[in-house]
C-alpha cells in the first residue's frame, strides 16, 4: 500500500510519539510510506527509518490512504492535499476533542491494523465550494471547504450586514458579527457555538448560522445542500474577512459571494464498530448526567 501522513508543524510530545507508534505498525506491514516534507523535517527519525521514508509536497491517485496525526483542524489542512483525488483520509487524534479524528493514540496499533486489512467503512462528506464576484486569486486553488464557511467583520467592533439571497430568492439581511455556513461535518464546530444544531453527516443539508444577532429574531436555518448562497456584505469599513475552514481571505465590501455544494466529497476512513451517535456520546458527554 501507498500511505500518505501528514501532521502540524507543532513540537508536541504526544504527536511525536503517536508518529513513532503508526511508523512501526506501517513498516511492519511493508507499506509505501510518504510524509509531507514538512512535517517530515520536525520529527525525530532514526537514520535507518529515514531513509525508508519518502516526502511529498502533492499527492497524486495513486495513494490509497491520508493518515492525519492531529486534531480536526489538522484534517481541515489535509484536505487541501487530497482534493478531489477521492483518498480516503484517517484520524489519529492527539489534539482534543476529535469529531473528525477519532482514533485515540493507545489504540493506534490495533486501529491501523484493522484499516490495513480493509476492517472499516468509508463516510462520505459534503463540501462547500466559493465563487467570487469579482474573481479573487487567492481562492483560485483552494475555493472548498469542509467544516463551513464564514463572513465576519475586520477592522471594527461595529457589527456588519449580510444580505443573504437562497437561489437568489432574498432571506433577510443579518445584523451580526458575521455569517457562517456549514456543512453537516462542520455543524458540530464553529456552528453549534453560535447556537447551531447539530446535523448528521450523511444529511442532505447545510445551516446558516448568524454570528452574535443583533436582530434576534434570527435564528439557524437548515436548507436543503443544493441551495446557492449568494451573500454580499456592507458595514463601516471597506472590507471584510471571508473563512474558509482555517483559512482566510480578505475582500471588499463590493464583492458578491457566491457557496454552493462541491462536486466531490471527502473520504473519511471509520472503525467498524465506530458511529455518529457514539461519537456525539463520547465527545459532548451526551449521558453522562448523573440522573441517567
Amino acid at each position: 500500500m501507498k500511505i500518505a501522513i501528514y501532521g502540524q508543524n507543532y513540537a508536541k510530545e504526544t504527536t511525536q510519539n503517536a508518529f513513532n507508534v503508526l511508523l512501526k505498525v506501517l513498516q511492519n506491514a511493508k507499506a509505501n510510506i510518504y510524509v509531507e516534507a514538512d512535517f517530515l523535517e520536525q520529527q525525530r527519525v532514526s537514520g535507518e527509518n529515514h531513509s525508508k521514508i519518502k516526502n511529498f509536497s502533492e499527492l497524486d491517485s495513486s495513494f490509497d490512504l491520508l493518515i492525519s496525526i492531529g486534531g480536526d483542524g489538522t484534517i481541515l489542512r489535509a484536505i487541501t492535499y487530497v482534493r478531489d483525488l477521492g483518498i480516503p483520509i484517517v484520524g489519529i487524534n492527539t489534539g482534543r476533542l476529535g469529531f473528525l479524528a477519532t482514533i485515540q493514540t493507545d489504540e493506534i496499533e490495533n486501529a491501523i491494523n484493522q484499516v490495513l486489512k480493509g476492517h472499516y467503512k468509508i463516510s462520505e462528506r459534503s463540501l462547500l465550494s466559493v465563487e467570487t464576484d469579482p474573481n479573487n486569486k487567492d481562492l483560485t486553488k483552494t475555493n472548498f471547504a469542509l467544516n463551513e464557511i464564514t463572513v465576519s467583520r475586520k477592522n471594527t467592533t461595529s457589527m456588519i450586514t449580510v444580505s443573504t439571497h437562497l437561489d437568489g430568492e432574498y432571506l433577510t439581511s443579518y445584523w451580526a458579527d458575521g455569517l457562517i455556513l456549514s456543512t453537516p461535518t462542520g455543524s458540530t464546530g464553529y456552528s453549534m457555538s453560535c447556537g447551531g444544531p447539530v446535523i448528521a453527516p450523511d444529511a442532505k443539508n447545510f445551516v446558516l448560522t448568524p454570528i452574535a444577532p443583533h436582530n434576534l429574531s434570527a435564528r439557524p436555518l437548515v436548507i436543503p445542500d443544493k441551495t446557492s448562497v449568494q451573500l454580499k456584505v456592507e458595514g463601516r469599513e471597506d472590507q471584510f474577512l471571508m473563512s474558509l475552514d482555517s483559512r482566510i481571505v480578505t475582500l471588499p465590501n463590493t464583492t458578491t459571494v457566491t457557496i454552493n455544494k462541491a462536486d466531490f466529497v471527502i473520504k473519511m476512513v471509520v472503525l467498524l464498530d465506530e458511529t455518529f451517535l457514539d461519537t456525539l456520546r463520547k465527545k459532548l458527554l451526551w449521558g453522562e448526567d448523573r440522573r441517567n
